[in-house]
């Protein structure tokens, strides 16, 4: 009899509780899963080569692993990097260094895109900007492309999970899975360093891809990874690219407003000399000569704190807010100079 009780509670065990458990840990592994977010993602990323760079045969991963002869024939041709659909009309994003690496810059008319299914077309250059490294391309088709859907790159948070897709090396949906762990980063490539920093690895032919958050939108542009150490990968703000796009839409190029003066940053020694209360803000260290700072009145060692009612957090702030301004747009800048609060109007004039 009690042989029998047991029997009859290890049945119940077996095919009452344990299920449940099974249950809750495939619920939980879906959870910590992102194959539902490769499955919608991989539609929209592109595999992209450039024409005249493919033909003098240049492969990301002949490159790396230098494997010279013994590479296959067609590795010759390879993916110079990726890039992502961002309109059901298809209109494609990508670094500029991917479709036009020096010293091509000039003379890339026309790429070859790979589709997610493996269809190969070719695009058309719609506009570049080298200062951000972003291209925008065309894709002909009658039917509707899969697009991605952009997020808010203002709104991570370090320490969210991201995931990188792209053509390492060439090597076709290749995905890499991380944390934000930056924001902000400069890294001295250009007036308009803003970068995000993860650790998702972002190797060579990764750049130029799409950076999804968790929930499955795209908060930047994969463009780097670091020379000095393993695993830290940077990506260009969404935000940022934003506010490019139109132009390249509009004249394949991105008109910049230019404000005249050169700045630094204010560090803390540099703040208790200017009896400032914290070091944020821009501090003037030249203003030019007929410039549109000059005529506005802005003086050396001024320091900005607000621009059209933007604070200023660090140096870069500065150049990122006028460079986005129209061109002929007046806007009001706040400063303190010696001490006193000042706000000054400028009439943001075009960066030659």
């Amino acid at each position: 009899m009690i042989i029998f009780k047991h029997f009859i509670f290890f049945f119940f065990l077996i095919h009452t509780i344990l299920p449940a458990n099974m249950l809750r840990a495939e619920q939980a592994a879906e959870a910590y899963s992102f194959k539902d977010l490769v499955k919608r993602g991989r539609k929209s990323v592109v595999h992209i080569r450039s024409e005249e760079v493919a033909e003098n045969g240049t492969s990301p991963l002949k490159d790396y692993f230098r494997l010279g002869k013994y590479l296959k024939p067609e590795l010759k041709e390879g993916s110079l990097g990726t890039g992502f659909i961002v309109s059901s009309s298809g209109l494609v994003l990508t670094n500029d260094h991917v479709i036009a690496p020096p010293p091509l810059y000039a003379e890339v008319k026309k790429v070859r895109v790979r589709l997610s299914d493996h269809r190969e077309v070719t695009a058309r250059i719609i506009g570049r900007d080298k200062k951000t490294d972003i291209a925008l391309l065309q894709i002909e088709g009658e039917e509707s492309f899969p697009a991605v859907r952009l997020g808010d790159s203002s709104e991570i948070d370090i320490g969210e999970f991201v995931m990188a897709i792209g053509n390492a090396f060439g090597i076709e949906e290749s995905i890499s899975v991380g944390v934000v762990s930056g924001k902000g980063r400069i890294l001295g490539s250009g007036p308009y360093d803003h970068f995000i920093q993860t650790d998702a690895v972002i190797h060579s032919g990764n750049t130029g891809g799409p950076l999804y958050n968790i929930r499955g939108e795209v908060i930047g542009m994969n463009t780097t990874v670091s020379v000095t150490g393993y695993g830290i990968g940077f990506a260009i703000p969404i935000n940022m690219i934003k506010n490019i796009v139109p132009m390249l839409q509009k004249d394949g190029r991105v008109t910049r407003g230019w404000l005249g003066v050169v700045i630094q940053a204010l560090t803390h020694d540099l703040a208790k000399a200017f009896n400032l209360k914290n070091n944020k803000g821009a501090l003037i260290s030249e203003v030019m000569p007929g410039s549109p700072a000059e005529k506005a009145g802005l003086h050396r060692g001024d320091v900005i704190v607000k621009y059209e009612g933007k604070e200023i957090q660090n140096m870069p702030d500065l150049p990122s807010f006028v460079g986005g301004t129209p061109v002929g747009t007046t806007v009001p800048i706040d400063l303190i100079r010696e001490g006193e609060d000042l706000q000054l109007d400028v009439t943001v004039q075009m960066m030659e």
